[in-house]
Formats: structure tokens, sequence, C-alpha cells
């Protein structure tokens, strides 16, 4: 009798973590859709995994009805994706209040979200034109027009991150020496071996960064040459895209 009690306690308890556990995961999600950029980058995925779909040759030869439905799709979530980035512009004007834009970083930050922010405000009324509330006839050299101020920016946000990376792996080698001098004279490391682990997590977070803002310089260089070029092959496109995403959303899903 005994024995089954304890095995129904046993039992309620695992119940009651998995309960806890499956809260925790829904809390986490829930935390993770609140934010504007997490959810712009499930609409990215799923964009840019309809795009690559229609360049399968599996695609190509199927149903023209599944095509039509789903060049349908990519396109409708492209614009939900302008509509969703509304006022996105407004984070790139209160970093650069918040900058000091008389030394090098400074500048190398007035490039990167001053560019994004004119592509950022530009991209709005496009947004509206395809939307059919302003004349389309002009929507293309606003978008042109912004696509050579997100490229600015992009190569703006690559060099400051590379400096990032670069402060990083130095700290991350001053850390080594210390580690390796306690460890010769036979005293204790634990403080600088966590914060050895802590410098190493965050070298490679910002590696990812780096070649997520590759894949969109890419991007963006593709879409510049107009249908001309490897860069505008449309599963280069979806693949650097898809990679981007991927990246962005195991960033926001670790950082909330």
């Amino acid at each position: 009798m005994e024995a089954k009690l304890l095995l129904e306690e046993d039992g309620s308890r695992a119940s009651a973590r998995f309960r806890a556990k499956q809260r925790d995961f829904a809390d986490h999600l829930e935390e993770y859709l609140a934010k504007r950029d997490g959810v712009d980058k499930l609409l990215k995925i799923s964009r840019y995994a309809a795009k690559l779909a229609l360049a399968s040759p599996y695609f190509a030869a199927g149903s023209p009805d599944l095509q039509r439905r789903l060049r349908s799709f990519e396109s409708s979530v492209g614009v939900s994706r302008k509509a969703f980035r509304l006022g996105r512009f407004v984070q790139d004007i209160n970093v650069l209040k918040r900058s000091s834009l008389g030394s090098r970083k400074g500048i190398l930050v007035l490039v990167a979200h001053g560019g994004e922010g004119v592509y950022s405000f530009l991209d709005q009324f496009v947004w509206l034109a395809k939307a059919g509330l302003i004349d389309g006839r002009r929507a293309a050299r606003i978008q042109a027009i912004g696509a050579w101020a997100d490229l600015v920016g992009h190569v703006g946000k690559l060099v400051l991150k590379a400096m990032d990376l670069k402060a990083i792996l130095e700290e991350m080698a001053g850390t080594e020496s210390t580690v390796e001098r306690l460890r010769s004279e036979g005293l204790r490391f634990e403080d600088e071996g966590r914060e050895m682990v802590r410098l190493q997590g965050k070298a490679l977070m910002r590696r990812l960064s780096i070649v997520q803002e590759l894949a969109d310089t890419l991007i963006l260089i593709g879409d510049l040459q107009r249908g001309k070029g490897f860069l505008s092959n449309p599963v280069v496109v979806a693949s650097l895209a898809l990679l981007s995403a991927f990246i962005s959303t195991h960033r926001n899903w670790t950082s909330c």
C-alpha cells in the first residue's frame, strides 16, 4: 500500500514538473511573440520558405493552382511584414540620440542606424503603395532609394560588429592568460573560468550576428542587381534569407 502511495506521489510530482515545464515553454513563447522582431522573423521564415518551394523543380512541375496559392501567400506575407515594421525607424533615431557621434565608432553608428532608419522610413510608403492607399507608380523609385540606404546601413553594422568581436576576442585572450597564470601558481580560477565561458558564448553570438548581417547584405546586393547575377537567383535569395531569419530567431528566443 505504501509503495503504491509512493508511486502515486512520484507520478504526481513528475506530472507537476511536466506541466510546469509546459507552462514555462508557453510563457517563453508568449514573451517571444510579444516582440515585434520575433513575429517579423517568423513571417520572414514563412515567406522565404514559400519562395524556396516555388523555386524547386518539384513545385515548378506541380499543380498550377498550388503555385498560384503559394505566390499569393508569399506576396501577402511580404506586405504583412512591411505593415508590421511601421514606426521601426524610431528605434534608429533613439540609438542615434544616445550615441556620441564625435568618435570613430559614433560615425559608424551614424552610418549604420542612419541608413537603416532611412530605409525603415521609406519602407512605410512602399507598404502604403502596395496596400493601394497611395499611387504605386513611384513605389519602385522609393524602394530603390531605401535599398541603397539599407545597404549603407548593413555595411556600417558589419564594421561595428567586427569591431565588437575583436574587442571580445581580446578580452578572452586576457582572461585566458589570467587563467593560465592562476593555474601555474596553483590558485583557484573558478570565477575566471565562468567569465571565459560567458565570453565564448558572447563571441559565438557575435559571429552568428555577423553571418546574419552578411547574408542580409548579399540579399540587398541581389535586389539592386534587378534580376541579374548569381545573387538574384531565387534559391540563393531564399536560402540566404532563411539563414538570416533562423539566426535572428535563435537570438530573439534566447534573449527572452
